[in-house]
């Protein structure tokens, strides 16, 4: 029977904070779950209210699977989680109209769902995917498919780490061609292929398992890796494989590395996945990070300075996630303080964000430096104006004073006794250039890899 009363609601949402709450430290749980709510539930989705769209996003990013995992073990039909952002003033005792709740710079709701046929988000598009010297390759593999559907790289098989985008981009490859080109697109994780398998010889129904995964047009599979030392599964994958690729069906397969370094992967799955294009898909450059968060602050109308994107995407060198991570940090800081932050501001709220340096001496920051420009320490703490020298210096003195806050005149008197206001000029030249000099922000990148 469908549930329709709001108490009923209610205590279904009370089991899953109380599921959550044994599975997340308190402090998460009191950040991000105490100010949730049941709005109601209907057609197998259930509506929560949250306070502001950084408790949304959060929830989506970091909870959703485990909130949606756990709500299905209490209601089976359930097919999907949404977060509606209602504020303390507008929120009411009863059950709200969602039709009259303002759902500004929103897509509809249906747009949001995991199609339940295929399983794909429909929200992983081309249009909304950056695409960079990180990930160019794989990108144009991407494209090559959607005009050759089973002809031209087949299988194609991307790698890299977690966060780096795969997902999305064999998501839009199977988006493109399920509205483009009518075709019958499935996408699975290794891990769900695999419980079918199991449950399949379990229930001797093997058949039926065949055949559900043969009939597609498109079969995408992420992370492969988890397919390691599982004999079974991976015979029926490699039969499975077969009958796709001798029908030029298109395969497309995801992993967190090469398939000659998965261990306990067999060696004819290899040799398959090797018959068509294999490509690796690297950590975002600092201009790619640059448009990524351009890119989404647009998406979701929270306009950031150059100065301020410039920064973050300097200053977080991790994967795309922990990006998205900092952009909503910032706009929940803008939402609560209702005003732009400033920059040293922003600074202030990345702190616990952004990687812990090295306890290091400005003299190991010198000498790290000036091997990189192949230049002799000693000239960095001279008057020499060389050009070949002026530069590496600039550099040295915007390192140590945004990376490891050092005052400008402690700076000045570690380099040689210079003026502080020499010292703020050279910052400033640096952090200038930044925006437009490509090549000077991937040094940096590499010079701060090495602290």
């Amino acid at each position: 029977m469908e549930i329709n009363l709001f108490n009923d609601n209610k205590k279904i949402w009370e089991r899953v904070l109380s599921d959550v709450e044994m599975n997340v430290s308190k402090a998460n749980f009191n950040t991000w779950f105490k100010d949730t709510d049941v709005l109601k539930y209907e057609n197998g989705v259930m509506f929560l209210s949250v306070p502001n769209e950084f408790v949304k996003n959060w929830l989506f990013e970091k909870y959703h699977k485990f909130i949606l995992k756990s709500l299905r073990t209490i209601k089976e039909n359930t097919r999907n989680v949404e977060y509606i952002v209602i504020n303390s003033s507008t929120k009411k005792k009863s059950i709200p109209n969602l039709q009259q709740i303002s759902l500004i710079n929103e897509l509809p709701l249906d747009d949001f769902y995991v199609n339940k046929e295929d399983n794909l988000n429909p929200r992983y598009v081309f249009d909304s995917f950056i695409v960079g010297s990180f990930n160019e390759l794989a990108h144009a593999a991407s494209q090559a498919i959607i005009k050759k559907r089973g002809i031209i790289y087949n299988p194609l098989f991307i790698y890299g780490n977690s966060g780096y985008g795969k997902t999305h981009l064999i998501q839009a490859i199977g988006n493109h061609l399920k509205t483009a080109d009518s075709k019958k697109v499935f996408y699975v994780t290794s891990e769900k292929f695999y419980l079918d398998c199991i449950n399949s010889i379990q229930q001797n129904k093997v058949n039926s398992f065949k055949e559900k995964y043969r009939k597609y047009d498109v079969l995408i599979m992420d992370d492969i890796q988890f397919l390691s030392n599982k004999d079974r599964t991976q015979e029926e994958l490699f039969h499975l494989f077969n009958t796709l690729y001798d029908g030029n069906k298109q395969i497309i397969f995801s992993s967190d590395k090469h398939p000659n370094y998965i261990p306990g992967l067999e060696d004819r799955l290899k040799s398959r996945f090797g018959q068509g294009m294999i490509v690796d898909v690297q950590a975002p450059d600092a201009e790619s990070r640059i448009e990524i968060l351009k890119s989404k602050s647009r998406r979701i109308n929270f306009y950031l300075s150059d100065e301020v994107i410039n920064y973050i995407a300097l200053a977080i060198q991790g994967n795309i996630r922990d990006l998205e991570g900092v952009l909503n940090l910032v706009l929940c800081q803008t939402q609560l303080k209702n005003r732009e932050l400033s920059l040293s501001e922003i600074k202030n709220l990345l702190k616990n964000t952004i990687k812990p340096k090295k306890n290091i001496s400005v003299q190991e920051v010198v000498k790290i430096i000036s091997e990189f420009y192949n230049i002799e320490e000693s000239t960095i703490y001279e008057k020499s104006r060389r050009k070949e020298v002026v530069r590496p210096r600039q550099i040295i003195m915007f390192i140590l004073r945004e990376d490891f806050d050092i005052s400008y005149p402690s700076i000045g008197e570690k380099l040689g006794g210079r003026d502080h206001t020499t010292v703020i000029h050279s910052c400033n030249k640096v952090r200038a250039d930044l925006k437009t000099n490509s090549l000077l922000q991937q040094e940096l990148e590499q010079i701060r890899s090495t602290f």
